[in-house]
């Protein structure tokens, strides 16, 4: 026996098509069902379209693979802001040399710029690795997806940089960056001390600089901008407060600037208060030294003032002015309230009359005629009205002068008078020069202290002697006071002769009087001699 589903099965197998016409049309295949005739077209459009883009893909690759044969670089392909698109590479290595010649780079610190072609610092552009990194970047996928999304190919240049190069010519142009720190330091406006800031100073950082380069070459030299590395040089002083308390306390001080002429005996007296005096001071700060202060008069209005003072004197007399600043500078170092200057005589002319010797004429004008003969060489005579130089009679005075003591000698009177501050304080005979060796008449000073000088032309001691001129300006020889003179250590000499001529130029008093003389005038002492 057959199971019913295999007999189902045989039937279907052995039975045939049946074909049936419909009664107004043509027979209808009734093997294949109504659906089966759009399926077999949408297979030939599958088909061909599957054609068109195995077509579209060969085209596409045949291209791309010609234009990866190709030495052409993309169009809108830009170096260093050149475009260079369609160039093979060797034009555009030409190309990008042309224009890298022609590159400046800027060197920038806090205040300056300098330019510099990138070659000097040693930076040079691989033009030809350039170019076939350019080539390459157009035939990879990220180059192309660039191109494609925005329309162009930017490249970045290759460089070298040689640092030797690059230190060389920093370490050159380094000394014109370089500023030296300022220190903090204190200037004088209106009688007042007040401060000036420091400043710290600075010098280029050669290996920081490079650092840069090296680190930040590409941005460099895309924006043509090199900032400079700098280190700072910190100022020695910063504070200057006590040197400030300093200053103020001098400057509280009105000063009384005395300036003496010793020839006339003439006082000057000029009045200095801090607004004045102040603005003359010039102040400097002593790092070395724990910043002490450290300050002198170095100023025009200094100079300008003292000068306008100096020229109511009159033609013939003048200030050293030099010498004047310092005297005045250490008064107020030492904290006094008076200062001293002096007055100086510049040389005459002197109109010989009928009858004049150079002994009268060194008589009449205070300067042993010797002193005139030095400064007319070759004064063979003299004639009426021949003009002769007279020197200054500063010249008999080379030493300080001290202006509160003076000693007057009266050859007429034979007398000798000292005054301390204007005051007399001692009043005493005295005996000068014989009419063969007589003592010279003029304004001396003080020159030295023997306590037993020797007179070999004489051959006598002569005790608490005070040498106050030469009589001969070349020779050893000094005129000067002294007490009874002895002879071979023994025999006093002239004790019955003062208020006589007896010496031999010499200025004699008793030998009481001499020992007071020699310790109360100091060297320097004016001693001025009338006939």
């Amino acid at each position: 026996m057959i199971p019913v589903r295999h007999m189902k099965k045989r039937q279907m197998m052995n039975e045939q098509p049946t074909l049936c016409f419909p009664a107004d049309g043509p027979a209808t295949d009734l093997r294949y069902p109504a659906a089966v005739a759009p399926r077999r077209a949408g297979r030939r459009l599958l088909l061909l379209l599957a054609l068109f883009w195995l077509m579209v893909i060969t085209a596409v690759t045949g291209l791309a693979a010609l234009f990866y044969a190709s030495p052409l670089l993309l169009p809108g392909t830009q170096v260093m802001g050149v475009d260079v698109g369609g160039l093979s590479v060797n034009e555009t290595a030409v190309q990008l040399g042309i224009q890298w010649q022609q590159r400046g780079l800027v060197l920038e610190s806090d205040t300056q710029t300098w330019q510099a072609p990138p070659m000097a610092l040693g930076i040079e552009l691989d033009a030809l690795a350039t170019a076939e990194k350019a080539h390459a970047a157009a035939r990879s996928v990220d180059g192309l997806f660039r191109w494609v999304t925005t329309g162009r190919l930017t490249i970045t240049p290759v460089y070298t940089l040689d640092t030797a190069v690059t230190i060389a010519y920093l370490e050159n142009m380094a000394p014109q960056l370089e500023r030296a720190p300022v220190n903090a330091t204190v200037q004088v406006v209106d009688g007042r001390a007040v401060a000036t800031q420091a400043v710290s100073g600075q010098s280029l950082a050669v290996a920081e600089t490079v650092a840069y380069l090296q680190l930040y070459q590409e941005a460099v030299l895309a924006h043509g901008r090199l900032p400079l590395s700098y280190s700072l040089i910190p100022a020695a002083i910063t504070d200057v407060t006590a040197v400030i308390h300093q200053l103020n306390q001098l400057l509280g001080r009105t000063i009384l600037l005395q300036i003496y002429d010793p020839v006339n005996d003439e006082t000057f007296t000029w009045n200095l208060p801090p607004a004045v005096w102040g603005n003359w001071v010039a102040v400097a700060i002593e790092p070395d030294n724990g910043g002490q202060l450290r300050w002198n008069f170095d100023s025009p209005l200094a100079q300008t003032y003292l000068s306008e003072q100096a020229a109511k004197l009159g033609d013939s007399r003048f200030i050293q002015i030099e010498e004047t600043l310092r005297n005045l500078a250490e008064a107020i170092r030492n904290g006094e309230t008076v200062a001293y200057g002096r007055v100086y005589h510049h040389p005459t002319s002197y109109t010989v009359q009928a009858g004049d010797t150079l002994a009268a004429i060194g008589r009449k004008v205070g300067i042993p005629y010797p002193w005139i003969q030095q400064v007319n060489p070759g004064l063979a005579g003299l004639s009426p009205g021949q003009t002769i130089t007279i020197p200054s009679p500063d010249e008999m005075l080379p030493l300080p002068v001290v202006p509160h003591k003076r000693i007057i000698v009266s050859i007429s009177q034979q007398r000798v008078q000292t005054f301390e501050n204007g005051q007399l304080k001692w009043d005493w005979p005295a005996s000068t020069g014989i009419a063969s060796s007589p003592t010279a008449p003029g304004i001396f000073q003080v020159q030295s202290h023997e306590p037993n000088a020797y007179a070999a032309n004489w051959n006598l001691w002569m005790p608490n002697f005070l040498g106050i001129y030469r009589p001969v300006p070349a020779s050893d020889f000094m005129n000067g006071f002294h007490g009874f003179p002895t002879r071979d250590g023994y025999n006093l000499l002239w004790t019955n002769n003062l208020g006589a001529p007896v010496t031999y130029g010499c200025i004699l008093i008793s030998n009481e009087n001499a020992q007071a003389l020699y310790e109360w005038a100091e060297e320097g002492t004016v001693v001025e001699i009338r006939d």
